[in-house]
C-alpha cells in the first residue's frame, strides 16, 4: 500500500512538471516572459507614423529615415573607447553616461545610445559597427514637414522620458512620443503598433535565428492618417502677416466649429524640432522668454477682450429686456461713475444700439451694463443672471477644443468681488469696465473666435476642433458635432449683427472693407498697462478684431489680437480683412495694404517700454 501511494505520488509530482514544462513551452509566450529569458533577444519593428493633411488633403507632416544607434549593456564587451566616440560624434564622458543610465534601465533591454543618425552619418558607420559588440543599428522614422508653418497646432516628437515609461508600459526606452500639439493629441492614432522580432541565441551568445521559427513574430501596424480642419494655404498666409508681431489668431467655420487657421506670432519653423539638433534648437526656443515662440499665444493669452465684448453686453441688454434696439443714451464724450468721467472715443451725441456698436461708444455700454444689474434686486442676482449669460458662449471655461493645453480665461463671478470688496459691500459701479471689455474679464483668441461664431449662428456654436478625418473616414464625434446653444434667444441677433456690419460700412473699420463681401465685425482697442520700476505705466494699446463673413451667410469667424498694435482697425482689422479675402476669394485684390501687413513690423514696440506716439489716419487707416 505504501509502495502504491509513494508511487501514485511521484507519478503525480512528475505529470505535474511536465504539464507546466509543455505549458511554458508550448503555451505561455509573454512578451515579459520572452525577454526575462537569457538566450532570446527582442528587436522592435517600428510602424511609420501616421500622415498628416490639412482640409483639402495637403500634405503637412510626413516621415522621413533616421538611424539609433542601440546598446545592449550585458553584451557589450571591451572596446576603443575613443574610436568609436570619434564614429559616433559624442565625447568620452557623453559615452560613459549614456552607457551607465541603458544599464539602469535595463542591462538586457536595448537602450538608445545616439539618437537620430542621418543617412549620411549611417552610412560611414554602418560598415563598422562589428567591431563593437552589443551595439547594433536600429532604423527609425522621424518627422517631415510639407509646411514651415502650424507648427504650435502640428507639436512635435520627442524621446519617451522616465515618466513616460512609468507612466504607460507600452513604451521602451529610447522611443518616441508626442509631445506637444496634435503630435500628443492624437498619439495613439498617429504611432501605429510597433512589431517585434524574437532572435534565439546560442551559448556562445550569438544570434541564431527566428525564434521559434518566427510564429511569435508581430508584424508593425502603421499609424493611422489624419486630415485636421485646418486650411494649409490660410494658416501659412496668416503667419506670413504676423510677421514681427506677437499675438493669436483663431479662425473657425461658424457652421462646423472646424478650425481653419490657429496661429501664434511669433512662431518658428518645426523642422527645428526635429533631429539630434532637437534639444539644442528647443532650449533655446523655450528660454527666449521675451518673444515666447514656443507659447501657444492662440489658447494660452489671456487679455481684455476690448470692445468686442460690447456685442454680448447688447445681447444679455435684449435678451433680459431692459432695453431695445431704439432705446437712446446721451454720450458726453463719456460717462462719469461718481464724480469721476470715462472717456469715450465716439464724438458724443446721441446713441441707440446700431450706432453704439459702430460707433463703439463707451458711455452707451456703460449704461447698457448698469440697466442689466439694476433690473435685480440684488448686484448678487443680477451678476450671477450677466456670468451665465456671459458662460453661454464658451467664455471662463476650457471650450474642450483638442489640444492638450490652453487656458480658459477668466468671466468673474460674485465669489470673487465678494473677495475683492466684501459681501453686498458692491455694485455694478464698481465693475463698469467689464462693460466695455475691460476690468477683470480675461479670454483668449480662440475664445473671441468661437464667441464669434456664435454670434454668426445666431445663437449657437461648435466645439472648436482640428481632428476632420481617419484615414479618409469623417469623424462623428458628438462633442463636436452637437450644437450648444446660448442663452439668447435667435430674434435678438439681428439689431447687434445689424451693428457690426454697419463698423465696416461707416463705422471704426470703414478703412478695411473687403470690395465685394458684406462682413460683420467689431473693433477693439485694448489698454495695456505694465509696472515699469514699481510704477504702473502705460504702454500702446492691444489691437483686437473679430469679424464673420458673409454676413447673412457666414463661412468664416475669426479673431485677431494683436499686442502692442495700437487701436483695432490698424492693425487687427486689416489682418482680418487680409485673411477673410484670402479664405473666401482665394487671392488679394489690395496689394498695397498687403505690402504693408507683410513688411511692417512692431520690433520697435516690443524694444521700448513706452509708446506714445501721436499718429495721423491715411487711406489705409494708418
Amino acid at each position: 500500500m505504501k509502495k502504491l501511494l509513494l508511487s501514485s505520488i511521484i507519478i503525480i509530482i512528475g505529470i505535474t512538471f511536465i504539464g507546466r514544462l509543455s505549458y511554458l513551452q508550448i503555451f505561455s509566450f509573454s512578451e515579459d516572459q520572452l525577454l526575462e529569458d537569457p538566450a532570446i533577444k527582442a528587436v522592435y519593428d517600428y510602424p511609420e507614423r501616421g500622415y498628416i493633411y490639412d482640409r483639402t488633403g495637403k500634405l503637412l507632416v510626413a516621415n522621413q529615415h533616421a538611424y539609433d544607434v542601440m546598446v545592449i549593456p550585458r553584451e557589450v564587451k571591451p572596446l576603443d573607447t575613443l574610436e568609436f566616440c570619434s564614429l559616433l560624434g559624442i565625447d568620452k564622458p557623453k559615452f560613459i553616461e549614456k552607457l551607465r543610465k541603458a544599464r539602469v534601465y535595463s542591462p538586457r533591454l536595448p537602450s538608445v545610445l545616439v539618437p537620430q543618425l542621418s543617412k549620411e552619418d549611417y552610412a560611414s558607420l554602418q560598415e563598422k559597427m562589428r567591431k563593437y559588440e552589443g551595439f547594433y543599428i536600429q532604423k527609425r522614422s522621424l518627422r517631415y514637414y510639407d509646411t514651415q508653418s502650424g507648427a504650435h497646432v502640428l507639436g512635435f516628437i520627442s524621446e519617451v522620458n522616465e515618466g513616460d515609461l512609468k507612466r504607460n508600459p507600452y513604451y521602451v526606452a529610447g522611443e518616441l512620443t508626442g509631445r506637444t500639439g496634435i503630435e500628443k493629441q492624437y498619439e495613439e492614432l498617429l504611432r501605429g503598433k510597433k512589431g517585434v522580432k524574437y532572435i534565439q541565441k546560442n551559448r556562445f551568445n550569438r544570434d541564431i535565428g527566428p525564434y521559434k521559427e518566427g510564429t511569435l513574430d508581430t508584424p508593425p501596424e502603421q499609424g493611422k492618417e489624419i486630415h485636421l480642419t485646418l486650411d494649409k494655404a490660410l494658416q501659412e498666409y496668416g503667419e506670413l502677416l504676423m510677421n514681427g508681431k506677437r499675438g493669436g489668431i483663431v479662425a473657425l467655420e461658424p457652421s462646423s466649429g472646424e478650425i481653419l487657421a490657429m496661429i501664434s506670432g511669433p512662431t518658428y519653423d518645426p523642422a527645428l524640432l526635429v533631429g539630434r539638433k532637437r534639444s539644442r534648437n528647443y532650449t533655446r526656443l523655450y528660454n527666449d522668454s521675451i518673444a515666447k515662440p514656443t507659447w501657444n499665444r492662440a489658447i494660452s493669452a489671456q487679455s481684455s477682450p476690448g470692445s468686442p465684448f460690447k456685442a454680448l453686453n447688447a445681447l444679455i441688454a435684449l435678451q433680459e429686456n431692459v432695453l431695445t434696439p431704439t432705446t437712446t443714451v446721451r454720450c458726453y464724450n463719456g460717462f462719469y461713475v461718481g464724480r469721476t468721467k470715462r472717456g469715450c472715443h465716439c464724438g458724443g451725441g446721441i446713441r441707440d444700439m446700431n450706432s453704439g456698436i459702430y460707433k463703439s461708444c463707451n458711455a452707451y455700454f456703460a449704461n447698457t451694463f448698469r440697466k442689466i444689474y439694476d433690473k435685480f434686486p440684488t448686484t448678487d442676482e443680477g451678476m450671477d443672471v450677466w456670468e451665465k449669460h456671459m458662460k453661454s458662449f464658451g467664455l471662463g471655461n476650457y471650450l474642450g477644443y483638442d489640444l492638450p493645453d490652453g487656458l480658459k480665461g477668466r468671466i468673474p463671478s460674485k465669489e470673487y468681488y465678494d473677495r475683492w470688496y466684501g459681501d453686498n459691500r458692491w455694485a455694478s459701479s464698481y465693475i463698469i469696465s467689464n462693460s466695455i471689455g475691460q476690468g477683470e474679464v480675461s479670454v483668449t483668441p480662440i475664445q473671441l473666435a468661437n464667441m464669434t461664431a456664435a454670434i454668426a449662428n445666431r445663437g449657437h456654436y461648435f466645439t472648436p476642433h482640428l481632428l476632420k478625418k481617419i484615414d479618409g473616414q469623417n469623424i462623428d464625434i458628438p462633442a463636436f458635432t452637437v450644437a450648444k446653444k446660448t442663452t439668447i434667444d435667435k430674434k435678438h441677433f439681428e439689431p447687434v449683427i445689424k451693428g457690426m456690419t454697419d463698423v465696416y460700412k461707416k463705422g471704426t473699420a470703414r478703412w478695411v472693407q473687403v470690395p465685394g463681401i458684406e462682413i460683420a465685425g467689431k473693433t477693439g482697442t485694448v489698454e495695456n498697462f505694465t509696472k515699469i520700476d514699481s510704477v504702473k505705466t502705460q504702454l500702446t494699446d492691444h489691437s483686437v478684431f473679430v469679424a464673420f463673413a458673409p454676413a447673412d451667410n457666414p463661412k468664416i469667424a475669426l479673431a485677431v489680437y494683436i499686442e502692442h498694435g495700437y487701436y483695432g482697425s490698424r492693425y487687427a482689422g486689416h489682418i482680418a480683412s487680409l485673411l477673410i479675402e484670402k479664405y473666401l476669394k482665394g487671392e488679394i485684390t489690395r496689394k498695397g495694404l498687403e505690402k504693408k501687413m507683410l513688411e511692417k513690423t512692431l520690433e520697435h514696440e516690443y524694444a521700448k517700454p513706452y509708446s506714445g506716439q501721436p499718429f495721423k489716419i491715411n487711406e489705409y487707416g494708418w
